[in-house]
């Protein structure tokens, strides 16, 4: 890599007493050259390379001797460790060498996540365009991040279906089980363009990966048998699988979980004697803290509730809180068939919605209206929660 000072580093201690016997010049008012004892070698390596520039009071800038590829390894590190946009953004904005260098596609591309955590309220075409950037240089996280703003809130659909696509092929998983939602509702198209099949293999190569959304989506297709052949162990399986790894990830949060261990203390007790009432058992998992939104999901949540809580006429969002998606279509999601008060993008949204708001507030109805006025009679109001589809 080219850097500033030439092709190769000065010697330790170069830059040191070259800068000494510049004062030194200086205050003798001598020009002619000097002889250096013991640095005649020094000398020869570096009288190619460019003059060190000084300051007036006779110190060298030793920011301006440092190669590029050293301030882009610190930049690197730098912009994989920050912890939200300011902490990059102020560097960027110090002087123009800096900026030129923080926005090297090298250090784009380690972006940590935390960086795109960009509000709704503060969007522009400055922030479209770093986004844009960091997708470019091969961040995952920007391919997936700007993919979901494209898709969902500018409706570029087909931009940002490439996108997400992008980072699923790199193994992203997130970015996988997005695609995967989008097949099962057939979004930003029609209720024909549904693909099941195909969104189940995507929540498989998400579920392969670890993404607990898309372990507890594919128990509940093969419990189903929504897009595949019904095996009920199998995704009674992988809903227990979900469960415990939702909860190690919690219990591995370290002092953030103890206060929840303490509190379930006695539950955990009354289950211990009984398989059926063990929580992982549960369809619905352990009672663990509520999980932070991704900052797309937080972005989308924040865009549509600025746009009156709605994507358009006659078009919901996702009832979790922390999901952010809407419909592209009138009658996209599923709805609670017990309530039909809410309504979901997936079965994932609906077992963390149940969780920690919508199991106080369920309750069942023997009928309910649907958005078009006619009668729908829920014939399976027997405790369970479960989705159904509108027509």
């Amino acid at each position: 890599m080219r850097t500033r000072g030439g092709v190769c580093y000065p010697a330790p201690g170069v830059v040191t007493r070259m800068c000494s016997i510049g004062v030194a010049k200086r205050k003798n008012n001598n020009k002619s050259h000097h002889n250096i004892s013991g640095d005649s070698n020094i000398y020869s390596r570096t009288k190619r390379q460019k003059r060190l520039p000084e300051k007036a009071t006779g110190e060298c800038d030793f920011f301006e001797s440092l190669p590029d590829d050293l301030v882009i390894s610190i930049f690197c590190k730098l912009s994989s460790s920050a912890t939200s946009p300011s902490d990059f953004v102020n560097v960027l904005i110090t002087c123009k060498r800096l900026n030129s260098l923080g926005l090297h596609s090298l250090v784009l591309s380690k972006a940590s996540p935390r960086i795109f955590c960009i509000r709704a309220k503060n969007w522009s075409e400055s922030a479209h365009r770093f986004l844009k950037q960091c997708a470019d240089a091969g961040n995952v996280e920007a391919c997936y991040t700007l993919g979901m703003i494209r898709f969902y809130c500018l409706q570029n659909r087909g931009s940002g279906a490439s996108l997400m696509a992008k980072a699923a092929m790199n193994s992203h998983a997130r970015a996988l089980y997005s695609l995967a939602v989008i097949q099962f509702n057939g979004s930003g198209g029609t209720k024909n363009d549904k693909d099941l099949r195909a969104g189940v293999a995507l929540c498989a190569r998400a579920a392969f990966l670890g993404h607990v959304d898309a372990l507890r989506e594919l128990g509940h297709c093969l419990q189903d048998g929504y897009g595949v052949r019904q095996n009920i162990a199998e995704g009674r399986r992988f809903l227990v699988q979900a469960n415990a790894r939702e909860l190690a990830a919690v219990i591995s949060a370290g002092a953030a979980a103890r206060h929840w261990l303490t509190w379930n203390i006695h539950p955990l007790r009354q289950f211990a004697g009984s398989a059926a009432g063990c929580p992982l058992l549960s369809d619905f998992g352990c009672n663990v803290p509520v999980p932070e939104a991704h900052p797309a999901s937080r972005f989308m949540s924040e865009w549509f509730e600025a746009r009156g809580g709605s994507a358009g006429p006659g078009l919901r969002l996702c009832s979790h809180a922390g999901c952010g998606r809407p419909e592209t279509r009138k009658h996209e999601f599923r709805r609670c068939s017990v309530c039909g008060a809410v309504n979901y993008c997936s079965r994932a949204c609906q077992a963390l919605d149940w969780k920690f708001r919508h199991k106080a507030e369920c309750a069942p109805v023997e009928r309910w209206l649907d958005d078009d006025g006619d009668d729908v009679v829920d014939d399976d109001v027997d405790g369970d929660v479960v989705m159904e589809v509108d027509s």
